[in-house]
């Protein structure tokens, strides 16, 4: 494994784009493998997903925020050139954060029945908790690890792990599963197990690999410490940078603890409330598709925008020490850019594609048509909400994102105990929930970063063509869609084609409406490039 170097900011965005793609590929994969599998289906999913969502959680308080928290503080101190500081941060981190996930660790394994039990009311789910449990201790001393490479602007080394991670999840949870599957003559409780129990092996492995790249790069970072020319800075005591990384990492795990917080309220309340309306069985199955497929394909969008979030903080941060308020705008307009250009035509596609999709990816468990498409009315949102939490934990606002996240999910959990038991909307009242939660949370955070930088553009001037162009992709898509099934078409192959339609002809009308001015392909990798082409076929002038 060769060293890792510094990377520009598009390079890094790229790097955990792929890396977030293949992740979220893999991720379908497994799902798609499980929900089709023969005893597991919908409801082996509620119980998989019920010991996830809990293990989520307790992941939140114990790593979530610390990332972006040391890649933040890390690329402070890199920009006025204290190495050894930054290093200080690196060191005293991983010996904090190892006794918090090993705590978190031993939380979940002695809770587990109780959890299971009491809380969750899905009394199967108690074995998946108990195998979830020490991959919370990998996963905090790996987080430790990203946001010190992070910080030092080398996303590669993230992207690395996080893929190795998916790799050998999905891998050991097909494999796990049909071991457990035959030893058990397919029991649904113990597969749901088997399937969390390869999320720690994979955790276990991702930490291994990542550790070994940071041991890898160490003697080149102890030589540039040793040369560092800074002015002999007073060093700083264990106790005040751990006080620093929780000032900084609390507010962000709350923020994505509210986040958990806000799946969780769906494993509490969908099948607490449809059970007496529809009986148990159903409702497990209706909360198992909502929290598997429907969650899945909603947030796999995401992935290509989760990068700019994780690419934004340590920049923005670096920047504003600089007080470099043109890279601030520069970067944040390109990313608000994108991320609109991702999310939009995959909100419109999933919502005029939902039961055609389902049916294509889970042919033996396809319902869920109605809560795929409301839930995907979220994705626009959702994006542009996380790349401004990006921007504003790089300018300091650390706090803004769970505050706005935290009136979402108030709303949320009104809106799931006021729908949920109306006859005729039942389970869609959660997904209906989930819209006006992060339609919420994004009002405030855009409010909040207007009043923070000078922003020299809008969202509504950076919307009317993305919009255009893609009420445009859906017509011609659907139109092409239907006349191919009019056709005799198979459903499967006509879904695929309209899919390939929508996106070249997407991709056709960026191009043909400009969307992206020259800066914004010359800030691209090989932009230059990608410019000089498109302006000798007479795109651009």
């Amino acid at each position: 494994m060769a060293k890792i170097k510094k990377e520009g900011f598009m390079q890094g965005v790229l790097s955990l784009m792929c890396s977030q793609v293949i992740i979220k590929i893999l991720g379908l994969v497994y799902s798609m493998y499980l929900t089709n599998r023969e005893g597991f289906g919908d409801s082996g999913n509620a119980i998989y997903m019920s010991g996830y969502q809990v293990y989520a959680m307790l992941l939140t308080l114990s790593s979530i925020g610390v990332p972006n928290a040391i890649s933040k503080l890390v690329s402070e101190k890199l920009a006025l050139g204290d190495r050894k500081g930054a290093n200080r941060i690196f060191k005293i981190a991983f010996v904090a954060f190892a006794f918090i996930g090993f705590g978190g660790t031993l939380l979940l394994f002695l809770g587990a029945k109780v959890i299971a039990n009491q809380w969750l009311q899905i009394p199967e789910a108690e074995y998946t908790l108990m195998t979830l449990s020490p991959a919370i201790f990998f996963v905090s001393i790996s987080s430790v690890i990203r946001g010190y490479f992070n910080g030092h602007q080398k996303m590669s080394a993230t992207a690395r792990s996080q893929t190795v991670e998916q790799v050998f999840k999905t891998t050991l949870t097909i494999i796990i599963v049909e071991i457990v599957a035959i030893c058990t003559n397919v029991n649904t409780e113990l597969m749901a197990a088997g399937a969390n129990l390869a999320t720690t092996f994979a955790t276990f492995l991702s930490f291994s690999y990542i550790f070994s790249l940071y041991k890898m790069n160490r003697k080149e970072e102890a030589k540039e410490i040793k040369a560092q020319t800074v002015k002999r800075r007073r060093q700083e005591t264990a106790g005040s940078i751990i006080r620093k990384i929780l000032a900084v990492s609390i507010p962000i795990s709350l923020s994505s603890l509210l986040s958990s917080i806000n799946k969780n309220i769906d494993s509490v309340t969908v099948v607490r409330l449809l059970k007496p309306l529809i009986g148990e069985a159903t409702a497990k199955t209706k909360y198992g598709i909502l929290s598997s497929k429907v969650d899945i394909l909603t947030s796999m969008p995401l992935a290509f925008n989760i990068a700019f979030a994780t690419s934004l903080v340590p920049v923005i941060a670096a920047a504003k020490v600089k007080n470099d308020v043109e890279t601030i705008n520069k970067r944040l307009r390109l990313s608000l850019l994108i991320t609109i250009l991702i999310a939009l035509p995959c909100t419109f596609g999933m919502c005029i594609y939902a039961t055609p999709i389902l049916e294509l990816l889970f042919p033996n468990a396809s319902s869920g048509g109605m809560l795929l498409a409301i839930s995907a009315l979220t994705i626009t949102f959702t994006a542009l909400a996380q790349t401004i939490n990006g921007a504003l934990q790089g300018l300091g606002k650390i706090r803004v994102p769970a505050f706005a996240l935290g009136c979402g999910v108030l709303v949320k959990l009104i809106a799931n105990v006021i729908l949920i038991p109306i006859e005729g909307i039942y389970e869609n009242g959660a997904a209906i929930g989930s819209v006006l939660c992060h339609i919420v949370s994004f009002t405030i955070v855009y409010h909040v970063l207007k009043r923070t930088v000078r922003l020299d553009f809008s969202i509504s001037g950076m919307l009317i063509k993305p919009l255009l162009i893609t009420v445009i992709m859906s017509a011609i898509s659907l139109a092409c869609y239907k006349g191919m099934l009019i056709l005799g078409v198979a459903s499967r192959v006509a879904t695929m084609m309209g899919i390939v339609i929508a996106v070249l002809v997407y991709a056709m009308g960026i191009v043909v409406f400009k969307v992206l001015s020259k800066e914004d392909i010359e800030m691209l990798p090989s932009g230059d490039k990608i410019y000089q082409f498109l302006h000798k076929i007479g795109i651009y002038r």
